[in-house]
């Protein structure tokens, strides 16, 4: 398979991370973004996560963090929408989230995957695509017991070391969430070997995500021309693995 490629390192990469609770980016999209800022991408990241409470206000920001240095710039921000609850909530989020959408242009935007079994997921998902409607939505995926699991089309190669750092950040940060029977090293590692698998990465691992629409430009702009119709420019060098 041809790998194309998302980014590139003389470019800045506006990417906005959208996730329900704490832990849940970092989950879908932990790897994918550890391995960007490793590789030199100039990452300029906006983090929500919509319901950090208590505890788990702190888990967020202490993940967010892990994940994010080295980026070339972070905004992280916390909601305090009720857990379980987002459809019932669904007017106040989806005015938090044109609010949002007002204060930023990003290149990329990281959200739910639309048919996960969980209802905050879901409604993240869809509130997503009615206030970024020109955008490019990568849609990750995150393991639970409901046995879920879809069948992704875009993957993200990580590296040994890339899957480490993420696993660690995951056992490090989310204490309260230890305790889950599903929330350990073997499901998250089983789960990237297979993803890995499925697109043959040259390390074994990746994470896998959902794209409903991209554009890909087939011959580069030329120096000077017109601008890429969309905020993303995919040349032909969207290199789903990561340098």
């Amino acid at each position: 398979m041809h790998p194309l490629s998302l980014v590139t390192r003389d470019k800045p990469l506006k990417v906005l991370c959208l996730g329900a609770h704490s832990d849940d980016i970092e989950i879908g999209a932990g790897g994918t973004l550890l391995g960007w800022i490793a590789a030199g991408v100039e990452v300029d990241a906006h983090w929500c996560v919509l319901s950090a409470i208590g505890p788990r206000r702190d888990e967020a920001a202490a993940g967010a963090a892990a994940i994010l240095e080295g980026a070339a710039s972070r905004t992280i921000e916390f909601a305090e929408f009720r857990d379980g609850y987002f459809p019932a909530q669904s007017d106040a989020i989806k005015d938090w989230f044109e609010d949002v959408a007002r204060r930023t242009k990003p290149d990329i935007v990281f959200t739910h995957r639309g048919d996960d079994a969980h209802q905050d997921h879901r409604e993240i998902s869809r509130l997503t695509w009615t206030a970024f409607r020109d955008h490019a939505v990568l849609e990750y995926e995150i393991p639970k017991w409901d046995g879920d699991l879809g069948r992704p089309n875009v993957y993200v190669a990580m590296s040994e070391e890339v899957m480490c750092r993420k696993l660690d950040i995951l056992e490090r940060c989310f204490g309260t969430q230890r305790p889950k029977d599903w929330f350990d090293a073997d499901t998250f590692r089983g789960l990237a070997r297979i993803r890995g698998m499925e697109c043959r990465a040259p390390e074994r691992f990746a994470e896998a995500f959902t794209a409903r629409k991209l554009l890909l430009e087939c011959v580069p702009a030329q120096q000077g021309g017109a601008e890429p119709a969309s905020g993303l420019d995919v040349t032909n060098d969207l290199e789903m693995a990561n340098a």
